[in-house]
Formats: C-alpha cells, structure tokens, sequence
C-alpha cells in the first residue's frame, strides 16, 4: 500500500511545492487538490500548506475556510482522516473551527524568518509518532501573523488533554505559553507555524528533524 497525501493549493499557496516534496521524500505520494472542487481525490491524509491564502485579507485563513475543499476535509477530519496545517495551514483549520484558538500578529510587529527550535509535547498523533515525547528539534520558521492565543479556559483544556504538540523553546514570536503547534481532542488534526517541510534534509536547511512530521504519517497510513 502506498500513502497517498493530499496537498491543497489556495490562491496564494507558496508551499505546497516543498509539502509534496516532503511527502514523496517520506516514502508517500502527494496528491495535488485544487481550493475550489470538493474532491480529496481519495487522499488518506490531508496537508494544508503554507502562504497567504487570498492575500490574507480579512485574517489569515478567513477567506479560505469558506472554499469547497474545506467542506470535504472538515468532514473528512471529523470522521477520522489525519489533517496538517502548516503556517497559513494552522490559520486555516483555526478558522475553520478544526482546531482551538488563533493567530495573530508577532509580538513587536515583526516578520520573523528564521530557524527556531521546537519540543515535541506529544508524539501520539498520526503526524508525529516519529518523535518521542520531549525530543527537541531544529525547523524553519516564517511568518508576520505567528503568535498563538486562545482563551484562558481553553489553554488549560488544551494542557490538560494534551493536545500542545510543540512547543517553542525560545517563543519568538509571543506565543501564549510558547505554543508552536497544537491538535484536536481526537489528535488526527494537527496544526503548527514552523515549516517542517523545509527540513528534511541533511544537505539543505537546518538538517532533517522536519521529516518525522511526513514519515509519521507515512507509517501510520500502511500500518507499519
């Protein structure tokens, strides 16, 4: 069996190039989905990529949460299928309700655009069973509208049930409690602002600590 990962492209997509790369380099076949048909194309897993979906306007995410595809991943996600977000990704899925709480502007107003690094708080989910739990890894990050914020009620809900999965050990970006990325109370959905699509490799970027994101979901997908 060959694990076959949907990677959407919005209008101003920039990443899902880098996204399917990483999937094929995982060991799995990208499947290219379109914003505007409601159609996985049979996909086992879903990526939501990073750019600046409709120009951003409104929020990040707005506008794209309404488009057709999202109507069949927001089913598909609730029955069960395993769903990264990636940067505008993340925006998404917290738009769409998928996923708790929001991004908003970097604190200090700043674009930030470079490596960070990440703890893994919870190897569980489909998309990170290649990290054991407190592992520290090296990815890049970029983006204006980064820092992570939900309601106070909704942090604990969110620590308490384990559903932080990484967390910045440096937070530069104002994260409320230095969240970098977190999932749904079923754990298939999964969302983060760093770019792990961008290190998997030894010979470009940072290293290959972003690959377990990719071969995690692989794995799970043929049962190995």
């Amino acid at each position: 069996m060959t694990a076959r990962i949907g990677v959407i492209t919005f209008p101003g997509s920039l990443d899902e190039g880098e996204a399917a790369r990483a999937v094929r380099r995982a060991g799995g076949e990208p499947v290219a989905l379109w914003h505007a048909e409601r159609d996985l194309r049979g996909a086992d897993a879903v990526i939501l990529p990073g750019g600046f979906s409709y120009g951003d306007y409104l929020r990040c995410g707005a506008i794209a949460r309404f488009s057709p595809v999202m109507t069949e991943v927001a089913a598909a996600a609730k029955a069960g299928l395993p769903v990264l977000g990636i940067c505008n990704g993340f925006q998404i899925l917290c738009e769409a309700n998928l996923l708790a709480g929001a991004l908003i502007r970097n604190a200090g107003l700043h674009f930030v655009s470079r490596d960070v690094r990440l703890r893994v708080e919870n190897g569980g989910t489909p998309w990170t069973r290649a990290y054991p739990p407190g592992q520290e890894i090296t990815v890049p990050l970029k983006s204006g509208e980064g820092a992570y914020v939900a309601e106070a009620g909704a942090l604990e809900a969110l620590e308490a049930g384990g559903q932080v999965v990484v967390r910045y050990l440096d937070n530069p970006n104002g994260s409320a409690l230095s969240i970098a990325g977190v999932c749904n109370e079923a754990g298939n959905v999964v969302g983060l602002m760093p770019h792990p699509e961008y290190a998997i490799s030894e010979l470009t970027g940072p290293g290959a600590d972003g690959l377990g994101f990719f071969s995690s979901a692989v794995s799970v997908l043929v049962g190995a």
